[in-house]
């Protein structure tokens, strides 16, 4: 009965990690690392022969990685939000290679890619924006920059 406390940490703390495996790390690694610490307070309290020293252990483990090492882990598995795709290229600016007019579609050069790309407002009074010109991208449609 002595050791039925650290077993039960070890257990506990196993089916954990296996529980944040098993969700895909949904909650930040938090439930395998705090099972990590209730299963190394069980190993501490059989390795000593003692139920509360376990416990003691398994709650020391549990607020050190809390109160020092979660926000620090937590940095390390975020990464900046980087605009990507479609996302990536809207508010840049391109080059214009083939004429755009108003109511068809020229080229424009955005970094080191060649896009199609029509006015965004194509409506009266609309004029055609020549080669060399530089624009922004609106929207994209398609395969179409919208630019203006």
């Amino acid at each position: 009965m002595n050791n039925s406390v650290n077993w039960i940490l070890i257990i506990v703390g196993a089916l954990a990690v296996v529980a944040e495996v098993i969700l895909g790390a949904v909650t930040g690694f938090d439930l395998a690392l705090i099972g990590c610490a209730l299963a190394a307070g069980g190993a501490v309290g059989l390795l000593f022969g003692s139920p509360e020293l376990g416990l003691l252990s398994a709650g020391v483990f549990s607020f050190l990685y809390l109160a020092f090492l979660r926000r620090n882990i937590r940095s390390k598995l975020t990464g900046p939000n980087r605009a990507t795709n479609i996302d990536a290229v809207i508010g840049r600016t391109a080059v214009v290679v083939e004429p755009i007019a108003p109511h068809g579609a020229g080229m424009v050069r955005l970094g080191d890619e060649l896009w199609r790309a029509a006015l965004k407002d194509e409506g009266e009074g609309a004029a055609a924006i020549a080669t060399g010109a530089t624009v922004v991208v609106d929207s994209v449609e398609g395969v179409t920059l919208k630019v203006r």
